[in-house]
Protein backbone atom coordinates (compact mmCIF):
# COMPACT_ATOMS: atom_id res chain seq x y z
CA UNK A 1 0.00 0.00 0.00
CA UNK A 2 2.75 2.53 1.01
CA UNK A 3 4.64 1.49 -2.36
CA UNK A 4 1.31 2.56 -4.13
CA UNK A 5 1.22 5.88 -2.57
CA UNK A 6 4.81 6.67 -3.13
CA UNK A 7 4.11 5.74 -7.28
CA UNK A 8 1.01 7.47 -6.84
CA UNK A 9 2.67 10.67 -5.65
CA UNK A 10 5.61 10.34 -8.22
CA UNK A 11 2.99 10.06 -11.04
CA UNK A 12 1.30 13.35 -9.78
CA UNK A 13 4.66 15.26 -9.47
CA UNK A 14 5.35 13.96 -13.05
CA UNK A 15 1.93 15.41 -14.34
CA UNK A 16 2.74 18.76 -13.05
CA UNK A 17 6.11 18.71 -13.88
CA UNK A 18 4.99 18.32 -17.61
CA UNK A 19 2.11 20.87 -17.27
CA UNK A 20 4.40 23.58 -16.48
CA UNK A 21 6.61 22.54 -19.03
CA UNK A 22 3.58 23.11 -21.59
CA UNK A 23 2.52 26.32 -19.94
CA UNK A 24 6.03 27.95 -19.49
CA UNK A 25 6.34 31.04 -20.75
CA UNK A 26 8.99 32.48 -23.42
CA UNK A 27 11.34 35.46 -22.66
CA UNK A 28 9.80 37.92 -25.25
CA UNK A 29 14.04 39.05 -26.40
CA UNK A 30 15.81 35.92 -26.23
CA UNK A 31 12.71 33.06 -26.21
CA UNK A 32 13.70 31.27 -23.38
CA UNK A 33 11.37 29.46 -20.33
CA UNK A 34 10.71 32.46 -18.53
CA UNK A 35 7.98 33.26 -15.20
CA UNK A 36 7.08 36.23 -17.10
CA UNK A 37 7.38 38.06 -20.21
CA UNK A 38 11.01 38.40 -19.49
CA UNK A 39 13.65 35.49 -18.38
CA UNK A 40 15.70 36.99 -15.17
CA UNK A 41 18.69 37.55 -17.51
CA UNK A 42 17.20 39.55 -19.93
CA UNK A 43 15.22 41.58 -16.93
CA UNK A 44 18.31 41.85 -15.34
CA UNK A 45 19.76 43.41 -18.51
CA UNK A 46 17.22 45.85 -19.48
CA UNK A 47 17.46 47.14 -15.55
CA UNK A 48 21.27 48.06 -16.30
CA UNK A 49 19.59 50.54 -19.36
CA UNK A 50 18.26 52.91 -16.10
CA UNK A 51 19.63 56.03 -15.87
CA UNK A 52 20.86 57.65 -13.35
CA UNK A 53 19.42 60.84 -13.85
CA UNK A 54 15.86 60.44 -14.80
CA UNK A 55 14.36 64.09 -14.49
CA UNK A 56 15.32 66.87 -17.02
CA UNK A 57 13.59 70.16 -17.01
CA UNK A 58 15.94 71.72 -20.12
CA UNK A 59 12.17 71.46 -22.38
CA UNK A 60 10.45 74.61 -22.68
CA UNK A 61 7.04 74.13 -19.86
CA UNK A 62 7.43 70.40 -20.21
CA UNK A 63 9.58 68.57 -17.77
CA UNK A 64 10.50 64.79 -18.74
CA UNK A 65 10.76 61.87 -16.71
CA UNK A 66 12.19 59.22 -18.48
CA UNK A 67 13.25 55.50 -17.24
CA UNK A 68 16.03 54.39 -19.01
CA UNK A 69 18.28 54.62 -21.93
CA UNK A 70 16.82 53.98 -25.57
CA UNK A 71 19.94 51.79 -26.43
CA UNK A 72 20.64 47.93 -26.26
CA UNK A 73 18.33 45.79 -24.71
CA UNK A 74 15.58 48.26 -23.73
CA UNK A 75 15.29 49.56 -27.49
CA UNK A 76 15.13 46.25 -28.21
CA UNK A 77 12.35 45.08 -25.96
CA UNK A 78 10.45 48.60 -26.81
CA UNK A 79 10.93 47.27 -30.42
CA UNK A 80 9.69 43.87 -29.72
CA UNK A 81 6.69 45.17 -27.72
CA UNK A 82 5.51 47.47 -30.79
CA UNK A 83 6.47 45.71 -34.30
CA UNK A 84 6.40 42.04 -32.98
CA UNK A 85 3.56 42.03 -30.17
CA UNK A 86 5.19 41.12 -27.33
CA UNK A 87 2.30 43.34 -25.60
CA UNK A 88 3.70 41.31 -21.92
CA UNK A 89 6.41 43.32 -22.03
CA UNK A 90 4.40 46.55 -21.22
CA UNK A 91 2.93 46.16 -17.69
CA UNK A 92 6.79 45.22 -16.73
CA UNK A 93 7.57 48.51 -18.37
CA UNK A 94 4.87 51.02 -16.98
CA UNK A 95 5.49 49.42 -13.48
CA UNK A 96 9.28 50.99 -13.78
CA UNK A 97 8.52 53.74 -14.91
CA UNK A 98 5.71 54.31 -12.14
CA UNK A 99 8.35 53.43 -9.25
CA UNK A 100 10.23 56.23 -10.32
CA UNK A 101 7.61 58.76 -11.10
CA UNK A 102 6.99 57.96 -7.41
CA UNK A 103 10.66 58.41 -5.97
CA UNK A 104 11.20 61.30 -7.76
CA UNK A 105 7.84 63.44 -8.19
CA UNK A 106 5.11 61.98 -5.88
CA UNK A 107 4.08 64.69 -3.36
CA UNK A 108 1.20 65.07 -1.22
CA UNK A 109 -2.44 65.93 -2.76
CA UNK A 110 -1.83 69.37 -3.30
CA UNK A 111 -3.97 71.34 -5.84
CA UNK A 112 -5.12 70.10 -9.14
CA UNK A 113 -5.10 65.89 -9.18
CA UNK A 114 -2.29 64.50 -11.36
CA UNK A 115 -4.04 62.14 -14.41
CA UNK A 116 -2.35 60.31 -17.15
CA UNK A 117 -2.73 60.36 -20.73
CA UNK A 118 -1.29 58.42 -23.22
CA UNK A 119 0.14 59.81 -26.59
CA UNK A 120 -2.47 58.43 -29.30
CA UNK A 121 -2.31 56.58 -32.26
CA UNK A 122 -4.23 57.69 -35.08
CA UNK A 123 -7.27 55.01 -35.90
CA UNK A 124 -5.39 54.02 -38.62
CA UNK A 125 -2.16 53.04 -37.21
CA UNK A 126 -4.30 51.75 -33.98
CA UNK A 127 -5.93 49.13 -36.55
CA UNK A 128 -2.79 48.29 -37.94
CA UNK A 129 -0.86 47.47 -34.84
CA UNK A 130 -3.90 46.19 -33.13
CA UNK A 131 -2.85 48.39 -29.72
CA UNK A 132 -1.22 51.57 -28.48
CA UNK A 133 1.86 50.60 -26.58
CA UNK A 134 1.31 54.32 -24.90
CA UNK A 135 -1.76 52.98 -23.54
CA UNK A 136 -0.77 49.05 -22.64
CA UNK A 137 2.75 51.23 -20.48
CA UNK A 138 0.14 53.44 -19.08
CA UNK A 139 -1.95 50.61 -17.62
CA UNK A 140 1.16 49.12 -15.63
CA UNK A 141 2.14 52.86 -14.54
CA UNK A 142 -1.45 53.55 -13.16
CA UNK A 143 -1.30 50.54 -11.36
CA UNK A 144 1.77 51.27 -9.78
CA UNK A 145 1.06 55.22 -9.31
CA UNK A 146 -2.80 54.51 -8.73
CA UNK A 147 -2.92 57.40 -10.74
CA UNK A 148 -6.11 57.82 -12.97
CA UNK A 149 -5.83 57.01 -16.53
CA UNK A 150 -7.54 58.73 -19.52
CA UNK A 151 -6.58 56.32 -22.57
CA UNK A 152 -8.99 58.35 -24.63
CA UNK A 153 -8.31 62.19 -23.03
CA UNK A 154 -6.78 62.82 -26.21
CA UNK A 155 -7.30 61.70 -30.05
CA UNK A 156 -4.95 62.03 -33.12
CA UNK A 157 -6.83 63.67 -35.60
CA UNK A 158 -4.17 63.54 -38.84
CA UNK A 159 -2.52 60.37 -39.90
CA UNK A 160 1.24 62.04 -39.90
CA UNK A 161 4.20 59.95 -40.96
CA UNK A 162 6.47 57.75 -38.80
CA UNK A 163 8.19 60.21 -36.41
CA UNK A 164 11.85 57.74 -36.88
CA UNK A 165 12.35 58.81 -40.16
CA UNK A 166 12.09 63.05 -39.84
CA UNK A 167 14.81 64.90 -38.47
CA UNK A 168 13.38 67.86 -35.16
CA UNK A 169 12.69 70.13 -37.93
CA UNK A 170 10.22 67.66 -40.11
CA UNK A 171 8.67 66.36 -36.83
CA UNK A 172 7.92 69.50 -36.24
CA UNK A 173 6.32 70.30 -39.03
CA UNK A 174 4.32 67.05 -39.64
CA UNK A 175 2.89 67.01 -35.71
CA UNK A 176 0.97 70.53 -36.21
CA UNK A 177 -2.27 70.11 -35.53
CA UNK A 178 -2.34 66.66 -35.66
CA UNK A 179 -3.98 65.92 -31.67
CA UNK A 180 -7.06 67.03 -30.56
CA UNK A 181 -8.65 66.55 -26.66
CA UNK A 182 -11.80 64.33 -26.43
CA UNK A 183 -14.61 66.87 -26.17
CA UNK A 184 -16.77 64.60 -23.78
CA UNK A 185 -13.26 64.81 -21.25
CA UNK A 186 -12.92 68.18 -21.28
CA UNK A 187 -14.77 69.50 -18.52
CA UNK A 188 -13.51 66.79 -16.24
CA UNK A 189 -9.41 67.15 -17.40
CA UNK A 190 -9.94 71.30 -16.87
CA UNK A 191 -9.82 69.80 -12.97
CA UNK A 192 -6.52 67.80 -13.02
CA UNK A 193 -2.83 68.41 -13.84
CA UNK A 194 -2.55 66.32 -17.07
CA UNK A 195 0.92 63.94 -17.17
CA UNK A 196 1.22 62.61 -20.74
CA UNK A 197 2.88 59.07 -21.18
CA UNK A 198 4.80 57.96 -24.33
CA UNK A 199 7.26 54.52 -24.80
CA UNK A 200 9.80 57.11 -26.15
CA UNK A 201 11.31 60.60 -25.72
CA UNK A 202 13.30 61.62 -28.31
CA UNK A 203 13.16 65.50 -29.77
CA UNK A 204 10.14 66.39 -28.03
CA UNK A 205 8.07 67.21 -30.88
CA UNK A 206 5.22 65.00 -30.41
CA UNK A 207 4.77 65.30 -26.33
CA UNK A 208 5.27 69.66 -27.38
CA UNK A 209 2.37 68.92 -29.72
CA UNK A 210 0.31 66.81 -27.36
CA UNK A 211 0.80 69.34 -24.87
CA UNK A 212 -0.19 72.28 -26.90
CA UNK A 213 -3.47 70.93 -27.95
CA UNK A 214 -4.37 70.02 -24.01
CA UNK A 215 -2.93 73.66 -23.06
CA UNK A 216 -5.25 75.40 -25.76
CA UNK A 217 -8.41 73.23 -24.24
CA UNK A 218 -7.57 75.40 -21.11
CA UNK A 219 -6.21 71.80 -19.23
CA UNK A 220 -2.91 72.08 -17.51
CA UNK A 221 -0.01 70.14 -18.05
CA UNK A 222 2.40 68.82 -15.61
CA UNK A 223 4.82 66.91 -17.79
CA UNK A 224 5.78 63.66 -19.88
CA UNK A 225 6.73 59.99 -18.54
CA UNK A 226 8.49 57.70 -20.69
CA UNK A 227 10.36 54.76 -20.91
CA UNK A 228 13.11 55.50 -22.85
CA UNK A 229 14.71 58.63 -23.91
CA UNK A 230 17.13 58.97 -26.81
CA UNK A 231 20.91 58.69 -26.84
CA UNK A 232 21.08 62.28 -28.97
CA UNK A 233 18.93 63.96 -26.36
CA UNK A 234 20.88 62.63 -22.98
CA UNK A 235 24.01 63.70 -24.60
CA UNK A 236 22.65 67.65 -24.90
CA UNK A 237 20.19 67.14 -21.50
CA UNK A 238 22.87 65.78 -18.71
CA UNK A 239 26.00 67.02 -16.84
CA UNK A 240 29.32 66.15 -18.77
CA UNK A 241 29.82 63.68 -15.56
CA UNK A 242 27.02 61.98 -16.02
CA UNK A 243 27.25 61.25 -19.91
CA UNK A 244 29.60 58.27 -20.13
CA UNK A 245 27.54 56.46 -17.53
CA UNK A 246 24.51 57.31 -19.32
CA UNK A 247 25.46 56.62 -22.78
CA UNK A 248 27.65 53.47 -22.36
CA UNK A 249 26.07 51.29 -19.24
CA UNK A 250 27.62 48.07 -20.97
CA UNK A 251 25.22 45.24 -20.18
CA UNK A 252 22.66 47.79 -21.85
CA UNK A 253 25.12 48.53 -24.66
CA UNK A 254 24.96 44.39 -24.97
CA UNK A 255 21.81 43.67 -27.26
CA UNK A 256 20.86 40.90 -27.27
CA UNK A 257 21.08 38.74 -30.33
CA UNK A 258 17.39 38.35 -31.72
CA UNK A 259 16.74 34.93 -31.98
Amino acid sequence: MEKFGVAHRAIGQGKQQLLGLFLARQCSLCQRSAPGPLCLSCERQIRQCQVPNPLDSSQAGLPVLSWGSYDGSLRQALRRLKYEHQTGLAAMLGHELGRTWLQHLARPAQGRQPVVVPIPLHATRLQQRGFNQAALIAQGFCRQTRLPHYPEGLQRVLATEAQHRLNRQQRQANLIQAFAVNPALVPRLRHTSVWLLDDIFTTGATAQAAAHALRKAGISVAGVCTVARAVAWEMASQPDRHRQQILTPQACQGAIAPS
